[in-house]
């Protein structure tokens, strides 16, 4: 494979206008097709075999009325109480609303001051434009605004509102240009990685679009796949190009020097890119159609950055010349640094004292892991939503004129050809005295009376932990056969239920495929062993300091939340999967340059220095980069987006200072030369893979590499 991206980075630099044009060509197609051919966005939370799911199979079979979307429009009055003629005027005007079925009697609060109007659509949400939908809500309601009532909206129609993004790319892309500037000290090689990582985020967001006129694909999958695939595009852009610069510096021709860095870093980014891509495939293991999806474009993206890194790239570095380097570097004979004296000295440094290190740093690394021993996971709602969002306020009004139980009734849902009708009055008896349940409705029968709803409202909002429990005691002690409950409270328990029972399935197909290949490219088991367990003590960092920052409320206010929330019962499984594959690109990069100095001088010891020293800086700079972008995601309105920066960003800031600076550094000084220990029968059977293609780009420019067979 070595001797295919040589060929092929030589052969772009060399002709650069043609790979470039290609480029150019295959972006502006991808975005024309999914302009003209492109669907949209759909969340598909289906939870096959839950109760939930259940009692939502049987309202859309049985209620079509009940069965499509909704949305809350809550009037309140300043003083005195809400005018019932004016409400029903309003009631009337939503009524007539597009795919509007019904529009439920307005419900006064006890002391009247506040009003609760349900609109009931004959669609799902996910085939409304939410944002066109509230518009014509706020027209439907104008007089009630005129008359000077506070009007807000709430239900799933508003809460699926989200607002206008690029401000979190625009940091990130700005922060990262700053970076490479300062590491660079070239515009033109600051520049590079970013276009290169733009056009393949192009080339992969349209793909996203057209994947979505064929299957679901959540809201949150687009900008979940520019998070990552920016932040892995910029680095492995980065990559290329340093080892590019490294070959300029020891005198190679620029389509020499491209060729050798696509041989030998490219090949990095493939494997790097590749392990990536597994990890988002544990994601299937989910069987959770938004998770699938999600994993799924977020793959695509990563895989399009890294087909740009690898063609795009040395095409450009090709028309760019020496420009990529600093104008005083760019003499005959300039002396360029590669490594990093610094980090040589402190490699060397916890070398010497490998034990002490390795026991601080791991010390270090499960004290922040700790609070995620406490960890509550739930889906986020409407409270978590800033007080400026109607959402958030329409849940506030009506938890101060309803109940806090009154923002997430139960829906229980009885079939009547394996229930008794004549059960119904003695049913809602039971689940009236229940504890924990404010109210219960008649119940309500289905146009062919062969199935009723009863709508219990619970004293809990959906985020008490105590809503959990009344939700199991109903579904133990009160439900006959034929009956189960659905609503946004059980929904989220069945949701988080599933979730945590899918979660170590995922683990452990993401650990053993990531482990077995960087076992076949390192042909080593301790070296992937360590790496996976290096891996899962930052995830837990991660996990630890998002249970601090957004439960225990330490950074909520600067996050611009409203108050302390549950991490978000997403966050768990896809953090994992996304996280555990981007670290493993800077363990890829740190491995395969400490093993080819092994290669080279067969010093153990010294090989981790060398190695290190040698990806320092790079490294270093794009995990800035990497850190820079994820946080740049923290200002994501969204709370699912939100705490994926702030998790990401703590984790890859964790790796490249505690992990690659003192635990890597530690553990490969204590294993010495066992890190390369491999079986013989599985030195025999396994490929023989060589990450850097067999030769340093450092070398003398007549000498060419020895590319690997594979």
């Amino acid at each position: 494979m070595s001797r295919l991206l040589y060929r092929l980075g030589r052969a772009a630099a060399l002709r650069p206008w043609r790979f470039i044009v290609v480029w150019v060509v295959l972006v502006a197609s991808m975005a024309g097709l999914a302009g003209v051919a492109g669907g949209s966005l759909h969340d598909n939370y289906t939870l096959e075999g839950t109760g939930s799911q259940q009692a939502t199979d049987l309202l859309e079979g049985r209620f079509p009325a009940l069965s499509g979307a909704d949305a809350r429009v809550v009037v309140h009055a300043d003083s005195g109480t809400v005018d019932r003629a004016a409400l029903s005027a309003a009631a009337a005007e939503l009524g007539e609303l597009p795919h509007v079925s019904a529009v439920d009697p307005p419900q006064p609060s006890p002391d009247g001051a506040t009003a609760l109007m349900t609109v009931r659509y004959s669609v799902p949400v996910t085939d409304l434009a939410p944002g066109e939908t509230l518009d014509l809500l706020r027209s439907a309601t104008g007089n009630l605004d005129a008359a000077g009532y506070q009007v807000e909206f709430g239900g799933q129609v508003p809460e699926n509102v989200t607002a206008p993004g690029g401000t979190a790319e625009a940091i990130g892309i700005g922060a990262a240009l700053v970076i490479l500037l300062l590491a660079f000290g070239s515009v033109v090689a600051a520049g590079l990685p970013l276009v290169v990582a733009l056009a393949g985020l192009g080339a992969g967001v349209s793909g996203i679009t057209l994947l979505a006129a064929f299957t679901d694909v959540a809201t949150t999958a687009p900008t979940l796949a520019i998070m990552v695939g920016l932040g892995v595009g910029i680095d492995y852009a980065l990559f290329i190009l340093t080892r590019h610069r490294e070959g300029m510096a020891a005198g190679l021709g620029v389509p020499e020097s491209a060729g050798r860095a696509n041989a030998t870093a490219g090949l990095s980014v493939i494997f790097a890119g590749c392990t990536v891509l597994l990890a988002l495939c544990g994601l299937v293991l989910s069987r959770i159609p938004v998770f699938m999806t999600m994993g799924f474009t977020t793959g695509l993206v990563v895989a399009t950055t890294m087909l740009s890194a690898v063609t795009l790239l040395p095409a450009v570095l090709g028309l760019a010349g020496r420009r990529v380097l600093r104008r005083r570097d760019r003499a005959s004979g300039a002396k360029i640094v590669v490594e990093s004296p610094r980090v040589r000295r402190w490699a060397e440094h916890v070398g010497r004292r490998p034990l002490p290190w390795l026991l601080a740093g791991t010390l270090l690394m499960l004290t922040l892991a700790a609070p995620a021993l406490g960890m509550r996971t739930w889906p986020s709602d409407a409270s978590s939503e800033p007080t400026s969002n109607t959402a958030r306020q329409a849940y506030d009004l009506v938890a101060e004129g309803y109940g806090d139980g009154a923002n997430g009734p139960l829906v229980v849902a009885v079939d009547l050809e394996k229930a008794d009708q004549s059960a119904l009055p003695g049913l809602g008896e039971r689940l009236a005295g229940t504890g924990g349940v404010a109210a219960v409705a008649p119940p309500r029968l289905s146009p062919d009376r062969d199935a009723a709803v009863i709508m219990v409202t619970p004293e809990y909002g959906p985020q008490d932990e105590r809503a959990t429990d009344l939700v199991d005691r109903i579904r133990a002690d009160v439900l006959p056969p034929g009956a189960e409950i659905t609503g946004l409270t059980a929904a989220y328990v069945d949701l988080s239920r599933v979730l945590s029972d899918r979660l170590w399935p995922v683990i452990g197909a993401v650990v053993a495929t990531s482990f077995i290949m960087l076992m076949i490219v390192f042909r080593s088991l301790l070296a992937p062993l360590k790496a996976a367990v290096m891996n899962l003590l930052s995830i837990g960092a991660a996990y630890g300091v998002l249970t601090a920052v957004f439960q225990w409320g330490w950074g909520a206010g600067l996050l611009g939340l409203p108050h302390s929330v549950p991490v978000s019962s997403f966050i768990v499984l896809l953090l994992f999967a996304v996280l555990f594959g981007v670290s493993m690109d800077y363990e890829v990069f740190l491995l395969s340059r400490v093993r080819e100095e092994w290669l080279l001088s067969g010093d153990a010891h010294g090989s981790v220095s060398s190695g290190l020293a040698a990806t320092g800086r790079v490294i270093s700079s794009a995990a800035l980069i990497m850190v820079a972008v994820f946080l740049g995601f923290a200002a994501d309105p969204g709370l699912v987006i939100k705490q994926m920066g702030v998790g990401l960003a703590v984790a890859v800031a964790l790796d490249a200072t505690i992990v690659r600076l003192v635990l890597v550094p530690a553990t490969m000084s204590l294993l010495g030369r066992a890190n390369w220990w491999l079986p013989g029968p599985l030195a025999r059977v396994l490929p023989h893979i060589d990450v850097h293609g067999g030769s340093r780009p450092a070398e003398k420019a007549g000498r060419e590499p020895e590319p690997s067979r594979v």
